[in-house]
Formats: structure tokens, C-alpha cells, sequence
């Protein structure tokens, strides 16, 4: 087994391994580090948990590069990552990390003794991936550590082509977007086996989470204000991984001040499209995202609406407006469906719409109801909702429908 040399100011020495055994699935013994530090007790404690988890190279430099001659040594790749002490100087510290990640594909970590949360999302708008808090474990290191080997990129990694962008949007308010864009996401990820992303831009009240049964550090607001440097990588962070398989990047659990342009959208997007087989997103009602990429590069629009006259009337306007701006496509979706509901018929609706819709979602208050209550995805179910939403997923993925259950019979009842 290899050995871990540390380097201090110039002077190089071996650093006896620890009997203390790795993960067995994770290899972090390539891991080139550079710990940065000008606090002696600090920079040991970090130094001490690092040697315990036997990583490859270790530099460790006890001060901050006094200028940018020094940087070069810290941007050209040398280092797989870089940990630094945010706590001796701040304002200096957080533009140093800056620098290194915008001419650099480093993992910056930060160490602090009180990382609280405005230190974080400080730290995370410089580019920190991650903020170790100290006294810092052997585990709490090695599992920093088996993230960054997971983030590292794979050399001479070929581009994948882009992934499918499917976007749902409600001709009016509480036309059901959320619950039909969240459990259609879960059934799509299912369906095709296919890494498949949620974003909820329903800005700045979506409640996918809330739908999912999740809970997210971070969300679209943080993504779209880190736009500038936002990859791959980056864009891993800030994602939850739902028991289905599918990859959220929900809104913000607390109303925030929204500040970003079409640009951070269309950023965005680009990330998660190169990211992703699926990017399903959920647009609310929000008609000012038509400037985006979401509108004009989509593979499909699900345009929601109810048998209603205001939900009718707005989805009619915006069909003639989808249809002179030469929409990608569009498909409508007949959202709590009942046949000749309110005396309204199949003729009447279509005649509305200008156009037959492609799918129709029934009525079933009570599944929603239950899923709304238990956070448990109707994909779980055999309602008929739950099987309406997987015909929408199964022509997506080109799958066959599946065939309806037929009832057995019975003597009795």
C-alpha cells in the first residue's frame, strides 16, 4: 500500500498509514490535497484527520499566497483538492477559494470552528463545494473525501449529447402542475431507468418538496445566482436524491429575494440538460420564463388546464400564441377530468382549445389527497390517475402503454 507524504515549505517526509480501513467501494489514494492554513492548531487538526484516511499527496502551505504570483501553483490542476481555513481571515479566504475555482477543477473545501449557516452560503456563492466543521473526524474527512473522488472528472470524458427537456405549465393557477409535473417526473425516472432531474422553478412558492417528501439544503435560487459558474460538478451539490431514483433541485423552502435573468435560466438548463437523460420542469403558471430556452428548446410543453371557463379561455390564448412562435411541441393535458363535467362536453372543450388533447388526467381527489398527506408518489398505486400519468411517461420513453387490468370474475358482488 502506498505511502502519504506530506509537503510543508519545501521540505518533504512520509507519513506512516493508519490502520484504520477506507470504505472498501472508495478510492481516495490518487487524492492530490493542499490544505491551506495560517492557524497552526487548525491546520494540524485537518492535517491529522487527512493522514488517518491515507490519501496520495498532501501539500500543506501554513499561509495564504501573499499574492497572485503565488496562485499558479494553486490553479493549474496541481491539486485534486483544496482545503482552507476561512476562519483567519474571511474576506481574504473567500477570494482566494474564488480564484482557484474559476481556473480550476479542483474540489475547494473550507474548515471552520463555527461554520454557521451564513458562513456557508457565503462560502458556497465563492465556489466551496463543501465546509468541514472542527474538531473534524476521521469518518467526517473520509467521507469528504470518497465526495470529491466522485465529483473528480474522468479524463478525456466524452460529451454526452444532450438530455430531453419536458416542461409543465398551467394555463391558470391551481390548475394541479406541481402534483402532475412531480409524480410524472417519479413515474419517468422509473419508467425509462434513465438519470432523470426535477427542477422547480415555480418561483420563489414552489412546493415539489412538499409533494416528494423531501428535504433540500439548497435550491434553484442558489443554482440560478451561481449561474456564472455553474457545471456539472457544482450543479451535484445542490441536488436531492429521492428514493425513486430521481434527482430534485427544489425550490427554496423559505421566500427569498429573486434576482437573476433568462441567462442563469438558460445556464442552467444547459447544465442539467448535459447532465441528465431527463430534465422535467415545473413552470407553475409563470409566463415570464418565455423568454428562456425553457419555451423554445423544449422536447415537449405540457400545457395543463381544467374544464373550466377561465382555465379554457387562457389555454385557448396560449395555444395561438404557442402556435405563431412555432412551439417545439406541445401537447395539451385535460388536468381532473370528469366527462361532461359542469354539462361541458368533450365537443365543447375541443372547440375551445382549437385542438383535441392529448391526454386527460381523471379526477381522483382521493389518491391526490393521499399523496399529498404521505408524500407517497401515486406511482405506488394502481389508481387511475396513477396509470394515466404512466401512459404520459411510457410514450417518452417509446415503451408500449400498458394494458388495463381487467377485472376478475366473481359469483358474488
Amino acid at each position: 500500500m502506498s505511502t502519504a507524504v506530506i509537503e510543508t515549505m519545501g521540505s518533504r517526509y512520509p507519513v506512516r498509514p493508519s490502520t484504520t480501513h477506507m470504505p472498501h467501494s472508495v478510492c481516495t489514494s490518487d487524492l492530490s490535497i493542499a490544505v491551506i492554513g495560517p492557524n497552526e492548531r487548525r491546520r494540524q487538526g485537518v492535517a491529522g484527520a487527512l493522514f488517518a484516511c491515507r490519501p496520495g499527496k498532501i501539500r500543506v502551505f501554513t499561509a495564504y499566497p501573499s499574492g497572485i504570483d503565488d496562485l499558479p501553483r494553486l490553479q493549474n490542476g496541481a491539486f485534486d483538492v483544496v482545503m482552507i481555513d476561512v476562519d483567519s481571515d474571511l474576506e481574504y479566504a473567500l477570494d482566494l477559494a474564488e480564484s482557484i475555482c474559476l481556473c480550476n477543477t479542483a474540489t475547494v473545501m473550507a474548515y471552520s470552528a463555527q461554520p454557521d449557516p451564513g458562513l456557508m452560503l457565503r462560502c458556497m456563492h465563492a465556489g466551496i463545494r463543501e465546509i468541514l466543521p472542527l474538531p473534524l473526524s476521521q469518518s467526517a474527512m473520509a467521507e469528504a473525501l470518497a465526495r470529491a473522488s466522485a465529483h473528480r472528472p474522468e479524463p478525456q470524458s466524452p460529451k454526452k449529447n444532450d438530455g430531453r427537456l419536458l416542461a409543465f405549465l398551467g394555463a391558470k393557477g391551481g390548475s394541479g402542475v406541481t402534483t402532475l409535473a412531480c409524480n410524472y417526473a417519479v413515474s419517468l425516472a422509473q419508467e425509462s431507468s434513465q438519470r432523470t432531474l426535477f427542477i422547480d422553478l415555480d418561483l420563489p412558492l414552489g412546493d415539489a418538496a412538499i409533494n416528494l417528501g423531501i428535504k433540500s439544503q439548497f435550491s434553484s435560487i442558489n443554482a440560478l445566482e451561481n449561474a456564472s459558474r455553474l457545471d456539472g460538478n457544482f450543479l451535484s451539490t445542490l441536488l436531492t436524491r429521492h428514493d425513486s431514483g430521481l434527482y430534485v433541485l427544489a425550490a427554496p423552502g423559505v421566500i427569498v429575494p429573486m434576482q437573476f435573468s433568462n441567462e442563469a435560466i438558460d445556464r442552467l438548463l444547459e447544465v442539467a440538460l448535459e447532465e441528465f437523460d431527463y430534465v422535467v420542469v415545473d413552470a407553475g403558471s409563470k409566463l415570464d420564463l418565455q423568454g428562456t430556452r425553457l419555451f423554445y428548446e423544449s422536447a415537449t410543453i405540457y400545457l395543463v388546464t381544467q374544464v373550466g371557463i377561465p382555465e379554457l379561455r387562457n389555454a385557448n390564448r396560449l395555444i395561438a400564441q404557442f402556435t405563431r412562435d412555432t412551439c417545439p411541441k406541445l401537447e395539451i393535458v385535460i388536468n381532473r377530468y370528469e366527462r361532461h363535467s359542469f354539462g361541458v362536453t368533450d365537443e365543447h372543450v375541443e372547440k375551445a382549445l382549437t385542438r383535441p388533447a392529448q391526454w386527460k388526467i381523471p379526477n381522483d381527489y382521493a389518491a391526490v389527497r393521499r399523496m399529498q398527506n404521505t408524500a407517497i408518489p401515486l406511482t405506488q398505486d394502481n389508481s387511475h390517475i396513477a396509470r394515466a400519468i404512466k401512459e404520459m411517461t411510457r410514450a417518452v420513453c417509446s415503451q408500449a402503454a400498458e394494458p388495463e387490468k381487467k377485472k376478475k370474475f366473481a359469483l358474488f358482488g
